[in-house]
């Protein structure tokens, strides 16, 4: 059913405008560029005492590799170019969206999306072409499954031949979503395959990944991110694109359809709805760009619009809508289930935007059927210096309270959180140097996400490509 400009209008006038009404995270209400600075600074010694939010201040590690609180430390799971998969060649690069899944035994599994985007021969180490696990042979991404234990790390490829995969999603069966971040269809770019589609991967099954089917009814388009709604079944998308601007993509499935391991590969290419979101406000006014909105606790309406085509075979699906008709935003990237709804994040907005920021994350709350802006970030006026947050990535929900957040933004990286009243903290820094002394660079982080127990954060630096555990004094950060 439709929600109208005019009942999300009436019901925000009953709840004086509709301000936090989603999540129990609550509004992480800060100003335009309060997240820049860390809540240490407030808390003065008691802060880096471990009596404020956050754990205090970050250590520089003599290593070269992850400055971290102190108490904190990190362990290399697998690391492109030194660790090796159980088949002998060597872990892929380019490390992306990652989560863990219990494993045998009291082991951890994880899955690793690889962002190689193009031929295979433009990266020294692309996922290897593991027979039985290959889409297309051309293509340089995919996923490799990780098994961790205490005393021993193994790694296999869960599949080959796809390209550009980015965030993806696990799903509440066990089973991981990666999806490619590319349009590129065959015979561009060197591929011999259509690409842009979302594959699921199966940890724990081996021969469930045998033969990699795409999933056509969730669209072909620059996929980041998915999430599953586990009480109505819908799957939301995000598309990190620009010219013009991505859409945030909900699927609906079929009458009589049941989700489960393997169940996605037996749908139609055209099975269930695809739709792209469309926002108004509380007025009934349509809101063309996210970036419009410049207040934390901003909440806006959201209807749905069906897409034409949804595997795109003569026009882009972004492009396929007049202006008007959907909602646009830049860099829709990761997206977390928790707390009923989906959190979805949009890392920056420039000159192809009405309105310029350094990030967002929202709340999308199904039931309401209302989008809710938890974080704003104010442009970084020096992304070179420590201290300031800037391009928010991946993201997860802390089993600690609040968010954790990867940052992909300028200058220095961060993984920060942020607790439920939008007070922010570093967690850690990347100092791993890929530029040189007089200029250095350090590369985005990716994959931030727990382990099934909570014990352990893991996170990846996307270049050269490293998997770390982080492990220390957890605690449940206060608002």
């Amino acid at each position: 059913m439709s929600l109208t400009r005019r009942d999300f209008a009436r019901k925000s006038a009953i709840t004086g405008a509709g301000v936090a009404l989603a999540g129990s995270v609550g509004a992480l209400a800060t100003a335009p560029g309060a997240l820049a600075s860390t809540d240490t600074e407030a808390g003065g010694e008691a802060a880096g005492a471990h009596g404020g939010v956050g754990y205090g201040p970050l250590i520089p590690d003599p290593d070269g590799i992850l400055a971290l609180p102190a108490g904190f430390k990190y362990r290399i799971i697998t690391y492109s170019g030194r660790t090796k998969l159980e088949s002998g060649e060597f872990t892929p690069s380019n490390h992306d969206g990652t989560s863990t899944f219990c494993g045998p035994r009291g082991a951890t599994l994880l899955v690793n999306n690889h962002e190689l985007k193009g031929p295979r021969a433009n990266w020294t180490y692309p996922v290897p072409l593991t027979e039985g696990l290959v889409y297309d042979p051309a293509a340089s991404g995919g996923c490799t499954v990780v098994e961790v234990r205490r005393d021993h790390v193994a790694e296999w490829v869960g599949i080959a031949g796809t390209s550009t995969n980015c965030a993806g999603g696990n799903t509440p069966w066990g089973t991981w979503l990666t999806c490619e971040e590319t349009e590129d269809k065959a015979g561009q770019n060197g591929m011999t395959k259509d690409h842009g589609y979302v594959f699921e991967v199966d940890p724990a099954d081996r021969r469930a990944n045998r033969d990699p089917k795409p999933v056509k009814a969730l669209g072909r388009y620059a996929h980041e991110a998915v999430v599953v709604d586990p009480r109505r079944g819908h799957l939301y998308l995000t598309e990190d694109a620009s010219g013009p601007n991505g859409l945030l993509y909900r699927w609906t499935p079929p009458e009589g359809f049941h989700h489960g391991r393997g169940m996605l590969r037996t749908l139609a290419d055209d099975a269930g709805v695809l739709q792209a979101f469309k926002c108004f406000d509380s007025g009934g006014k349509f809101v063309d760009d996210l970036s419009r909105a410049t207040r934390t606790g901003t909440v806006y309406g959201v209807d749905w619009v069906t897409v034409p085509d949804r595997d795109a075979r003569t026009t882009s699906v972004r492009k396929q809508f007049t202006d008007g008709r959907i909602t646009r935003a830049r860099k829709l990237e990761g997206m977390w289930w928790g707390d009923g709804g989906a959190y979805i994040v949009s890392s920056f907005a420039r000159e192809e935007s009405p309105a310029q920021h350094d990030g967002q994350v929202w709340f999308y709350d199904p039931g309401r059927r209302t989008l809710t802006l938890k974080v704003l970030l104010g442009v970084n006026p020096d992304p070179s210096a420590d201290g300031a947050f800037d391009g928010p990535d991946n993201i997860t929900v802390s089993p600690y309270g609040g968010l954790v957040i990867a940052e992909d933004g300028e200058g220095v990286q961060h993984l920060f959180g942020a607790t439920d009243s939008g007070r922010t903290y570093p967690i850690a820094r990347n100092e791993l140097n890929i530029g040189t002394e007089a200029e250095p660079e350090y590369s985005e982080f990716t994959g931030v996400t727990f382990s099934p127990d909570g014990s352990t954060l893991f996170a990846n630096i996307q270049d050269p490509g490293v998997m770390l555990a982080i492990t220390g004094p957890w605690k449940r950060q206060k608002r």
